[in-house]
């Protein structure tokens, strides 16, 4: 093979050996080797126990039952700042089809590689002595591009459930295809699944939707029986016929629209938001005799709390699911020049958030190619994109305008309370309307007009100034489906 090896490695091997242990490097460190990529990280295994390898490493830590010690390299490459270490083992079996039950150290390595999940993976390098030891035929499947369970995969799969899981993200990110013995026993043991626990089936999840193919991983997830116990909810959308504006049902127009966010590379809340973004409309399709066609009216509201329940389910990271969710609840906006002022796409901004604006277009973006369309912005979306730009130079939220709750409070000659907040909402629906009195000296002086009025009349105004917003934009979507014939 005769492969680059970092010298911080080479040293972890060199210096092992040198006290008569064996060391190799090991799985997909190996794997990335063969297909000729550099390694993200680098993992050895030896015949040396976690003591006799912290002899050897005095500064190596060492924190978790399978005996993988941490050596510390001093290197400034991320990758090689640590190289872990690991004795070979032995596993028992798997009571929960999670961890193994035990685990013992072993001075065999063909003990170590019999318990890892794919041929891919049970493969072992030693730099200094060029040799390969590959007792599964692992850099064939490599060289063949497949997914290969060791051993009889159903015993693989039994002892550890995520691994169905693991062998649909790699094939996503490595472009491989599952064999197909491998691929007959996830489908009979998906059910295991239920059995990980969720934080590591996101984990999983997450890198299938970051890679380059996660359309074809989804799929194949769904048709071996793995996505039911991942999103069920999605698997909901096949066979949803959409309208005429849709070429593919529900479920393959989340798919297709997720893919082009893949090939646009972008974000991971722009991605997911699109496999989401229309999980409610099975539960809100309705077919209308008068247009002879199905209507979705409210999919969107309906699909941000199946949304945000799916992420809370899946124990993504709050600030991920407040994203998607916002996404998901405001994707079906209207690029019509002609009939949204910017006092909408103002509202529109503040509905979502300055900082995730031009994410709600992308979504846009996505879900129109999603459709089967050829044109990802057509005249109208990038006209609505210049709205966008045009209104970010206006306020849109409380916090924008030029004066602040303690201006209010010393105008209004007022203590903290609900009275400052009621003025300032009433001042923003305002500014929303008309940009152009968002000026210190104008807001000064209505602020003062607004404090003189009795406290029911401010309460009025204030929740009014909250609640027009959203219900202008009902109104004006409903008049848009009506005259344009939309979804």
């Amino acid at each position: 093979m005769k492969h680059d090896i970092p010298e911080e490695v080479r040293a972890v091997v060199d210096q092992l050996e040198a006290i008569k242990h064996e060391a190799y490097l090991v799985g997909g460190c190996v794997r990335d080797l063969l297909l000729g990529k550099t390694p993200k990280d680098w993992d050895v295994t030896t015949d040396a126990t976690p003591e006799e390898i912290q002899k050897v490493f005095p500064d190596s830590f060492y924190e978790n039952d399978f005996g993988t010690v941490g050596i510390k390299t001093e290197s400034e490459e991320p990758s090689l700042a640590v190289v872990e270490v690991t004795p070979y083992r032995i596993e028992s079996t798997y009571s929960n089809a999670r961890h193994p039950d035990q685990v013992t150290f072993s001075k065999s390595l063909e003990d170590d590689l019999k318990r890892r999940d794919f041929t891919m993976n049970a493969v072992a390098y030693n730099p200094s002595r060029d040799k390969l030891v590959d007792p599964y035929g692992g850099e064939e499947a490599i060289r063949l591009k497949k997914i290969v369970a060791v051993g009889d995969p159903k015993d693989r799969f039994a002892e550890d459930a995520l691994r169905m899981l693991r062998a649909i993200r790699l094939s996503a990110e490595l472009d491989f295809v599952i064999d197909s013995e491998t691929a007959d026993a996830i489908a009979k043991h998906a059910k295991l699944l239920e059995k990980v626990s969720k934080e590591r089936v996101r984990d999983e999840l997450f890198r299938i939707i970051r890679s380059d193919t996660p359309m074809l991983a989804l799929f194949i997830a769904q048709r071996l029986g793995l996505l039911r116990h991942i999103i069920p909810e999605l698997e909901e959308g096949i066979g949803c016929d959409q309208n005429q504006a849709h070429s593919f049902d529900v479920f393959e127009h989340s798919l297709r629209s997720l893919q082009h966010g893949a090939d646009k590379n972008y974000s991971f809340e722009v991605r997911l938001a699109a496999l989401l973004h229309d999980v409610g409309k099975p539960a809100s399709r309705h077919f209308d005799k008068e247009k002879n066609d199905y209507t979705f009216h409210g999919h969107e509201v309906i699909g941000a709390r199946m949304a945000k329940k799916i992420m809370r389910d899946l124990k993504f990271p709050r600030d991920t699911a407040t994203v998607v969710e916002k996404l998901v609840r405001w994707h079906m906006f209207f690029s019509d020049p002609d009939a949204i002022t910017l006092s909408a796409v103002r509202r529109m901004i503040r509905n979502v958030g300055v900082d995730h604006i031009q994410e709600l277009l992308e979504l846009r973006t996505c879900d129109r190619i999603g459709t089967g369309r050829p044109k990802e912005q057509p005249f109208r979306f990038r006209k609505y994109k210049s709205m966008v730009d045009e209104a970010l130079r206006d306020p849109i939220s409380v916090a924008m305008l030029k004066i602040d709750g303690a201006h209010v409070m010393e105008i209004a000659e007022e203590g903290p309370g609900p009275k400052v907040g009621w003025i300032l909402h009433a001042l923003l629906e305002e500014v929303l309307d008309d940009p152009t009195l968002n000026t210190k000296e104008y807001l000064e002086k209505r602020a003062r007009e607004l404090s003189k009025l009795p406290p029911n009349e401010l309460k009025r105004l204030g929740e009014q100034g909250k609640e027009r917003g959203a219900e202008e934009d009902i109104k004006e979507v409903e008049e848009l489906r009506k005259r344009h014939h939309v979804r």
